[in-house]
């Protein structure tokens, strides 16, 4: 039985990013991580522009109490000046609007009063550079403004659009293949029947690789047959490049997924790990590299096994350099007291407080309570053994 720490460094020992693809900038993409640098190429802005609507002049001009300047012409956002600003003068300029030649500065309508074909300016204060973008200020022609390894967020796709990109070179999402097997199962629009259960762990299986950055396969549950699961498993190596199959990987007389990975030329690398939930954990390779999780049956040890070990290696596959579970230490909402033989993932809530962020323990009743995992947007961990913390001490929290 491996501990976490070893048992997550021989998954991760077996990924690595996904070949490369050229994604065409949709919403799709978002998500993806870029595989080359990107380059602007042009200067943005452009030109130097107005932050405000009001007047372009030469800071100089506007030196002691009340300037009065001459207007030469009026620019609008998507013009472009005629005249250069000489002494004396100024130009009705609009935000976004190019500044004029000869202008240094802009100074605010609300600092200005028109007069006949002039403008009073009231700002004294006037500097060089006042309300003006200047050129090139965001980024510069040949300047990297995304780097290889950024995911691309809503922000990036402003920022591939004003460097002219349509498409990049980034890593595809990893297809996810998702069995869940056992002759209790029965899906959601069915009723079940006695001694029948619905199937929770694949549409949260499919939504947990939906978060983690997969796109999922759901292939359907597989009975306690050789014949079937075999067929539904190697359904799922051939389209897959992770496959998460939820139970029959313990050791009953009905938990035929080891036997059934052997046959299909899986190689098993490990079956058990020191956690709870979640002690029976398989992680084994493909014939073709394919990374295979078999995840306990109870829903919330599946939970669990997926964002310790499988979301991982599905972030690696999928271009990004930290790979997670993202930790950090935040301060008990409320007294702990709890006894467990392994190292413990329990459900928790990050709660606002009076000084800052805390970590408030969810009630659960154990593996199969999913109802008490959803509220869940961290997990908190506890040690093996008896954990006894009063309100106010720092414990170790997993961000969901």
């Amino acid at each position: 039985m491996l501990e976490i720490a070893d048992a997550r460094a021989e998954v991760l020992r077996h990924c690595k990013p996904l070949r490369t693809e050229h994604a065409a900038l949709t919403t799709a993409a978002l998500g993806q991580v870029l595989a080359a640098d990107i380059l602007a190429d042009i200067d943005s802005p452009p030109f130097a522009k107005s932050l405000r609507d009001g007047y372009a002049v030469r800071a100089a001009d506007c030196a002691g109490n009340c300037a009065v300047l001459q207007v030469i012409e009026e620019v609008a956002a998507g013009a472009v000046p005629t005249k250069p600003v000489g002494a004396g003068q100024a130009t009705r300029i609009f935000t976004g609007a190019p500044l004029p030649d000869g202008a240094d500065a802009v100074v605010m309508q609300e600092h200005a009063t028109a007069d006949a074909g002039a403008v009073r300016v009231i700002d004294s204060g006037v500097k060089p550079g006042q309300w003006v973008y200047a050129r090139g200020h965001e980024m510069r022609t040949g300047d990297v403004v995304l780097s290889a390894g950024t995911p691309i967020n809503a922000a990036a796709f402003g920022v591939l659009a004003s460097a002219g990109k349509t498409a990049v070179v980034a890593y595809p999402f990893p297809r996810v293949g998702v069995v869940v097997t056992g002759n209790e199962l029965v899906e959601a629009n069915t009723r079940p029947k006695a001694g029948q259960i619905r199937n929770s762990n694949g549409p949260m299986l499919c939504a947990q690789t939906v978060r983690g950055g997969g796109l999922p396969r759901y292939l359907g549950i597989a009975r306690d047959d050789f014949a079937i699961t075999k067929s539904l498993l190697g359904e799922a190596l051939d389209v897959s490049d992770v496959v998460l199959v939820a139970g029959g990987v313990s050791v009953g007389d009905h938990d035929l997924v080891p036997e059934v990975l052997k046959a299909l030329g899986v190689t098993v690398h490990f079956r058990t790990v020191r956690v709870k939930p979640g002690k029976p954990l398989l992680f084994g390779t493909g014939p073709k590299g394919q990374l295979v999780f078999g995840l306990p049956g109870n829903p919330a040890s599946a939970f669990v096994g997926f964002e310790l070990f499988a979301r991982p290696a599905i972030r690696i596959l999928g271009g990004h350099a930290e790979p997670g579970p993202r930790t950090i230490s935040l301060p008990l909402a409320a007294p702990l007291a709890e006894a467990n033989d392994r190292p413990t993932y329990r459900p928790a809530q990050l709660v606002q407080g009076a000084t800052g962020w805390t970590v408030q323990p969810l009630d659960w009743t154990g593996a199969p309570d999913l109802v008490g995992m959803q509220p869940a947007d961290a997990l908190l961990v506890l040690p093996a053994g008896d954990a006894r913390a009063d309100t106010g001490t720092l414990a170790e929290v997993v961000l969901l």
